[in-house]
């Protein structure tokens, strides 16, 4: 599988790159958030990729971030919701305003992307609620000594905004503070300390 190139922009066309690696020229679709990053023909880049095997085709979508690439595997989890459609929600919205949207149960600014009707809108936000406070408070932490993978870490996050909605909080406010106290944690910090922090943190809102 491809997980990343590096090469020069030989096309572009619509939403594919066709990059030259060493000669071999390879072709990437890539949102319009992606495309607007990676500069002009003839311009060095270098992109995540995704590859996705059919029986028919080999489709290689590329990413310049990382977390729009983690965003496009968790939208394909959704029933309904192929490349195609993921990409055109990355295109709309970028990755913070993506995960503000579904914990918020946005469903009408899901609709503005290319795709996306009321009814898939309502999948999104359902099926994704639970899993985007945790994801996102999950990236935000610092490697876990505990675990390679970062497991670890996203089940933390995950057991913090729980702990907060048990509170009171609104899901969406919780897994905001969740996400802000983890990135000033220190790398073992454990669940009682990321729920001091966040609750320090939602208090400052309400101040602020």
């Amino acid at each position: 599988m491809i997980g990343k190139l590096t090469g020069i922009i030989d096309q572009l066309a619509g939403s594919q790159v066709i990059l030259d690696v060493n000669g071999v020229g390879y072709l990437v679709t890539c949102s319009a958030r992606t495309l607007r990053q990676v500069g002009g023909a003839k311009s060095t880049i270098a992109l995540l990729v995704e590859t996705h095997v059919r029986e028919d085709a080999i489709n290689l979508y590329g990413f310049a971030e990382v977390e729009e690439r983690d965003w496009f595997r968790l939208l394909t989890t959704v029933q309904g919701v192929g490349a195609k459609v993921a990409l055109a929600i990355l295109s709309a919205l970028a990755p913070g305003e993506l995960a503000q949207v579904i914990a918020a149960q946005d469903k009408a600014t899901l609709t503005k992307a290319d795709g996306v009707g009321p009814k898939l809108a309502l999948r999104l936000v359902t099926e994704l609620k639970d899993k985007v406070p945790a994801f996102m408070a999950g990236a935000a932490l610092k490697p876990s000594k505990a675990s390679d993978t970062g497991a670890a870490d996203i089940s933390l996050a995950s057991d913090a905004v729980s702990a907060l909605v048990n509170l009171g909080y609104r899901r969406a406010e919780a897994f905001g503070a969740v996400a802000t106290a983890a990135r000033r944690l220190e790398p073992d910090a454990g669940l009682d300390d990321l729920i001091r922090a966040s609750l320090a943190e939602l208090s400052r809102e309400k101040v602020a």
